[in-house]
């Protein structure tokens, strides 16, 4: 069925979309929303931790270095910081006529979240950073002001209003790509933040011009036992009517915390699938053999 607003669709009268079945038409939106399933994030020790990482390089506009091992939670933590879930949902669903409020959490961190693709181009580079950042400018004004006039309120000019920005995935980028990052971190007075693997710090050594303008270093580090334990406590509540006094529960969070090692990513496949196991089996507790049974079906590895 056709949309009833005309203004805010593609499709006018005698045209069926049937171009967009010719593949040469892109996702219409790069950045999708997230599944509703998502588990609620936990705010964490590492997350409190890169939380007083990014203020300190926003207050004193420096280059930051984030580094850790894959899945222990540093985009996660980046995006909450930003709010850029808030962010995407919030462009998805306002209309020309009501926009609605800017999300508070994008207002509180005036902060700009940029992913490179895999190839990213030159171009792509110095197009995307301007505008994610420019993006966030205009969105303090028109929470101010409830207007956007960069001519009137010259602030966001230049993206002034972004405090800010956040690279993730920067071990991506080659020499032209860190050389844009370094020129466009001279021609602006906000922080940037680059997020990569391990490694990076060693790496970004061999460019003195970009590494001698690194003022801050963070290594996000896995969760320890204790906390993970806290964790899963509340992602895995005890059965009420457990016989044990809950000692099959406790060793199998015990067993998670010893398989995962803190792996953020890993613990939610490995939840993911003794939700699926219990479900089969038609259990009501989690026991060390229902963690077993979902282990044998992952590929555990770091």
């Amino acid at each position: 069925m056709r949309p009833t607003n005309e203004k805010h669709t593609l499709i006018r009268k005698g045209d069926d979309g049937r171009r967009f079945l010719s593949g040469e038409f892109g996702e219409v939106n790069t950045s999708p929303s997230p599944p509703p399933d998502r588990p609620p994030f936990q705010v964490t020790r590492e997350h409190r931790r890169f939380s007083e990482f990014a203020d300190t390089v926003r207050a004193h506009r420096y280059i930051g270095l984030c580094w850790g091992p894959p899945g222990v939670g540093k985009t996660l933590s980046a995006r909450r910081y930003a709010g850029t879930d808030e962010w995407e949902q919030w462009q998805s669903i306002f209309t020309d006529d009501d926009l609605g409020p800017v999300p508070d959490r994008v207002l509180k961190s005036r902060t700009a979240f940029f992913t490179p693709t895999v190839a990213a181009t030159v171009r792509q580079i110095d197009q995307g950073l301007p505008r994610a950042c420019q993006a966030i400018s205009f969105a303090v004004d028109y929470a101010e002001h409830r207007e956007i006039d960069p001519y009137v309120h010259i602030d966001s000019r230049s993206s002034g209003r972004t405090e800010l920005l956040i690279i993730d995935e920067a071990d991506r980028l080659k020499t032209t790509g860190l050389e844009q990052v370094r020129d466009y971190f001279d021609r602006h007075h906000m922080g940037v933040i680059l997020i990569g693997m391990p490694g990076i710090e060693k790496r970004l050594a061999r460019y003195p011009q970009l590494y001698s303008r690194i003022g801050f270093a963070h290594e996000f580090r896995p969760l320890t036992p204790d906390e993970l334990t806290a964790v899963l406590t509340s992602r895995l509540p005890l059965a009420s009517d457990s016989t044990d006094g809950g000692i099959a529960h406790a060793t199998a969070v015990a067993t998670i915390v010893r398989i995962t090692g803190g792996n953020f990513r890993l613990v939610d496949r490995l939840l993911t699938q003794i939700e699926r196991v219990t479900a089969l089996n038609g259990l009501n507790q989690v026991t060390p053999e229902v963690v077993d049974a979902a282990r044998e079906t992952l590929l555990i590895g770091h």
